[in-house]
């Protein structure tokens, strides 16, 4: 489910085009101008990565691209930051995928 919007200079995003993506093999279906990070989060998807060392689950922190905490892979490139990604159709992206040297 989308936020509604709430006040009249903000965009709605029901009236976007929707399309989907595949999030770890399944499809979502997200908003045109939605960056991935806001489509995880409204499909309920809150963990993006692992730390390194802990293997503690990470998710959206900072919303703005400073903290590296939004990880994901974006149709097999490692270490893409999905709050500053915007979706395209039919992007494959995986979350918790360590990269392997």
């Amino acid at each position: 489910m989308r936020i509604k919007r709430s006040i009249s200079n903000t965009p709605d995003a029901q009236s976007r085009r929707s399309f989907q993506i595949h999030v770890n093999g399944k499809p979502i279906e997200v908003h045109e101008g939605e960056t991935i990070a806001a489509a995880l989060l409204a499909s309920g998807i809150r963990t993006f990565h692992l730390s390194q060392k802990s293997k503690e689950p990470r998710g959206l922190f900072c919303g703005m691209g400073v903290c590296y905490e939004c990880l994901v892979t974006v149709d097999g490139t490692y270490d893409v930051r999905a709050c500053l990604t915007p979706v395209i159709e039919g992007m494959q992206v995986e979350t918790c995928q360590e990269l392997e040297l």
